[in-house]
């Protein structure tokens, strides 16, 4: 799910000119030197990576611990929360359906969710399942992810297929790429309605269980054995602690899947063999026609020159990001949920496949970012780049910026002036289209806002300025503080609201920004 785009929409920050010169692929000591180094650097507790080459598993190894309190290691069995990895799921499960005529890519989704409606006729009667796939609707990053993000939510499938009417296009239709989840579960119910089983139900026994992805499981209540499950992390504060499992959404077509190192090289190995698997690789999970159409280009994305790879292109495919490397086609997908992040990438012109999993909320992109980058570049026969230290510098200065403007924010909290705040003012029943009811009240004279659907998005309101307040969420799993500002009448009471994060790091799945609370208690 969150900050999903490939490990190479951070490349092109580096367009650094390199002399390139011949190099060894990496060596199974230089990988735990490498991965030791890196969890080591960006305070992650724990992480796992397979190196697929040639057709064969070549490394697959845990390293740190499951959890800070529990010290158990990480194993090429621990299972870890894939995310956004889930998606290439989810469009391997409706190719099964195409292959098996039971639907077509080009399928408009009306026709199998006549409810489902978007923001204008046009778009609504000509959004096809390719479009559900491909991130360009035409509506902002993130929209409508504060229905699966925190997560217990009561939100339902009902709920999502008929948001999108509410929401305002921030681009034309199948223009602009805009990373979307909300419409990858939207195709998690067309599986489900076309198939007769849930998408959890047909993701196992389709994928799977003949990929004897033994280990791994589409949900986390369907996890029948959570002994071996890692612990999710932040070390956000500087210091690394526990968090809570996210839970599972309302469908886990967007990022619901929990998997292994193990049971990913098979789900890799399928993918580089072109839909084949098993002995002599006798058996089909896709055809080879079918894996070229996810694996070409559906939406154009910016792709900035970068003199290390010689790139040309960019773009996303049917839940792939897809760009070039040094003349090869690089195929890759990220993945996060709070506490945990993980990266599959795959070089098909040498037959090359990595999967990182990692516990730790931040530092996990840091750690899968600079091994899997320092791996592909001994296989292209680049010198060492120093990525470990590269992407520290970038993680760290990044993190250093939106500190700094979070701590000015709570310094002004501080000083402000607030003996002309009357709490009577503010305090009421907000509604939201799409989001539904919060309410603003009263506790120990302080205010504080809830959301009637979003239980754990509940914090006191502390004022900031103007008619602006800033919110401490009693949800620290991430971070996603939030300004909340008021729009009043002529008598001075609050008749609206709008929001946004108060960090510039915030992640755009907190998308506060798409909500427009109306006063209903007048």
């Amino acid at each position: 799910m969150k900050k999903s785009n490939s490990i190479l929409s951070l490349l092109v920050l580096f367009t650094f000119l390199i002399n390139n010169h011949s190099y060894c692929q990496i060596a199974t000591k230089d990988v735990d030197s490498l991965m030791e180094n890196a969890i080591k650097k960006f305070n992650v507790a724990g992480a796992s990576i397979a190196i697929i080459k040639d057709g064969k598993v070549i490394f697959k190894k845990g390293f740190g611990v499951k959890s800070i309190e529990t010290k158990l290691p990480v194993n090429e069995s621990t299972n870890f929360a894939i995310g956004s990895n889930s998606k290439a799921f989810t469009t391997a499960a409706l190719a099964i359906l195409v292959e098996d005529g039971k639907l077509s890519w080009n399928d408009k989704v009306k026709k199998y969710i006549p409810e489902f409606k978007m923001y204008n006729d046009y778009v609504t009667e000509n959004f096809t399942i390719e479009d559900l796939l491909t991130h360009h609707s035409g509506l902002g990053a993130g929209v409508g992810d504060l229905m699966i993000i925190p997560d217990g939510s009561d939100f339902k499938i009902q709920d999502v297929v008929k948001s999108f009417q509410y929401f305002k296009p921030e681009s034309a239709f199948r223009t602009r790429f805009d990373y979307d989840n909300q419409l990858y579960i939207v195709a998690g119910e067309i599986i489900a309605r076309t198939s007769g089983m849930s998408w959890e139900d047909f993701v196992q026994k389709y994928i799977m269980t003949p990929l004897e992805m033994n280990g791994s499981y589409s949900s986390l209540a369907g996890m029948k054995d959570k002994n071996n499950l890692s612990s999710a992390h932040s070390s956000e504060s500087g210091t690394i602690r526990k968090i809570r499992t996210f839970g599972d959404m309302v469908n886990g077509a967007a990022g619901g899947i929990f998997s292994n190192v193990d049971d990913m090289s098979k789900w890799i190995l399928v993918q580089l063999n072109k839909g084949k698997f098993g002995k002599e690789l006798q058996s089909n999970l896709f055809s080879a026609d079918i894996q070229s159409e996810m694996w070409k280009i559906h939406t154009v994305e910016d792709a900035a020159p970068n003199p290390r790879y010689n790139s040309h292109f960019r773009g996303y495919g049917l839940g792939w990001e897809i760009t070039d490397l040094k003349g090869n086609l690089s195929i890759s997908h990220t993945g996060g949920v709070p506490g945990m992040l993980s990266v599959v990438t795959m070089i098909p012109d040498i037959n090359l496949g990595i999967v990182i999993l990692t516990n730790t909320e931040n530092g996990g992109y840091g750690v899968f970012s600079a091994v899997s980058q320092t791996i592909i570049d001994s296989y292209l026969g680049l010198q060492d780049f120093g990525w470990v230290e590269k992407y520290y510098e970038y993680f760290n200065a990044q993190k250093n910026t939106g500190d700094e403007v979070v701590k000015k924010v709570w310094e002004t909290v501080k000083t402000s002036d607030k003996s002309t705040v009357k709490n009577e003012d503010f305090i009421g029943i907000y509604e939201d289209q799409w989001f539904g009811k919060i309410e603003i009240f009263q506790k120990n004279k302080q205010l504080w806002f809830k959301s009637y659907r979003s239980p754990k998005l509940i914090g006191q309101m502390q004022f900031y300025k103007a008619i602006t307040f800033a919110i401490k969420w009693e949800y620290q799993d991430t971070n996603c503080d939030a300004f909340v500002m008021f729009s009043l009448d002529e008598e001075g009471k609050a008749q609206s609201i709008k929001m946004k994060g108060i960090s510039p790091n915030l992640d755009f799945s907190f998308d506060f920004k798409d909500l427009d609370l109306k006063r209903v208690d007048k």
